[in-house]
């Protein structure tokens, strides 16, 4: 039996900073590379988890090598994600959760060994390599009434959760455009390629139709809608090849609409030098404008048309709005980066996993997380991209 101790206080203020648990969450690692390393030190950073068990490898001798750098007994380290899954489920200290950092084709099967089993996942995007399965882990989300986070981590720097803020409130007016790009440089040399981490980046089987599109596409297509509450529901897609030659797109150009009619674009490629973590959004609206660049993400520029230019920046104290300060850990001048972001999604995760499991309904309007749902999202973006390049670059409705 699992204890049942409550995590959360009895009463907390639900605008306040969030609450500290009763305990540490235990978090479980599907996946053994270099991403769940970065997880998982933002897991911890949020004192919120402990890493207790692990499926790193399908090879019991890795596995067994993981346990040892990962400071874990042997018998938590497992050679099967199902193994892990029926193992700790029946465990009385078990995990309370598993994050999933495999290659993309491997997603829906540890999902759904998990969420049978009845423990809360956040998943790597893209959440599947087909629409079909994304909207069965949407289905089995719903049935076992787990949560299901989605890594779209850059949603979870402060700055975009207050450009979220000013538009919700009206800030730049109704919106009439979108923009969104990200452009990187670390595929530009032709060896890259052959490296094991890129590898299963350009092969069909394991990263699906696409390679830049699933991979960083999805970050600025999740962006655009997240900061925006507008919905992405039309795009024409074209893929390029703009290095070495690959199986798969490097380079992807985009028109979109938001909502049926907000027009916008979204560009991402690999093959950019200069660029090294490129993402940069603008919205535009009737009274004003958002800028955002991840490259100097503690910085948000907000303009009122015929007022003079600010720049908001990140840091306690600073006049941000409450949502957002309650994901601020320093003062202005003590920069924040990728791994606070992620620490950020990985305390939005445990606040919905503690309130499950306390039974608590007090999710509605308090949590920012992506969720399952919007995962499903991202691939029926990935499958609109695929067609319409397909189609000669036509217009297509990402429907369902």
């Amino acid at each position: 039996m699992r204890e049942t101790e409550m995590l959360l206080p009895k009463t907390f203020d639900l605008d306040g900073p969030f609450p500290q648990l009763s305990r540490r969450l235990r978090l479980g690692v599907v996946g053994g590379g270099r991403i769940s390393v970065m997880q998982a030190t933002a897991a911890r950073l949020t004192d919120r988890w402990e890493v207790v068990a692990g499926a790193f490898s399908s090879d019991p001798a890795r596995a067994r090598a993981a346990a040892a750098a990962w400071h874990l007994p042997e018998d938590r380290c497992y050679a099967s994600f199902d193994d892990m899954a029926q193992a700790e489920a029946a465990r009385p200290d078990g995990v309370d959760a598993v994050m999933i950092t495999t290659p993309n084709h491997v997603h829906f099967a540890a999902a759904r060994a998990f969420l049978d089993a009845g423990i809360d996942v956040l998943c790597d995007k893209p959440l599947t390599n087909e629409v079909s399965e994304a909207e069965t882990l949407v289905e089995l989300t719903t049935q076992t009434s787990c949560v299901f986070g989605v890594s779209y981590v850059m949603s979870c720097f402060p700055m975009i959760r207050e450009a979220r803020a000013i538009v919700a409130a009206g800030g730049i007016g109704s919106i009439n455009q979108i923009h969104v790009e990200f452009m990187q440089d670390w595929m530009t040399p032709k060896e890259v390629a052959d490296a094991p981490h890129v590898q299963w980046r350009l092969d069909p089987k394991k990263s699906g139709r696409t390679s830049c599109v699933g991979d960083i596409g999805t970050h600025a297509a999740h962006l655009s809608s997240f900061v925006t509450n507008l919905a992405q529901t039309d795009l024409r897609a074209e893929f390029h090849v703009c290095g070495a030659p690959k199986p798969l797109e490097d380079t992807v150009f985009a028109w979109t609409r938001h909502n049926g009619t907000v027009p916008g674009t979204l560009m991402a490629t690999r093959l950019a030098p200069g660029n090294r973590g490129g993402l940069r959004l603008r919205v535009f609206g009737s009274e004003g404008g958002l800028e955002w660049d991840l490259e100097d993400c503690e910085r948000l520029r907000f303009n009122r048309f015929g007022e003079p230019d600010r720049i908001i920046s990140r840091g306690q104290g600073h006049g941000v709005s409450a949502r957002t300060e309650r994901l601020v850990r320093t003062a202005r001048g003590f920069p924040e980066g990728i791994i606070e972001a992620w620490a950020n999604l990985y305390t939005e995760f445990a606040m919905a996993v503690a309130a499950r499991r306390d039974g608590r309904d007090v999710d509605t309007g308090w949590l920012d997380l992506p969720r399952v749902a919007e995962g499903a999202t991202g691939v029926r973006f990935i499958n609109a991209c695929v067609r319409s390049n397909d189609a000669g670059g036509a217009w297509v409705s990402l429907g369902r």
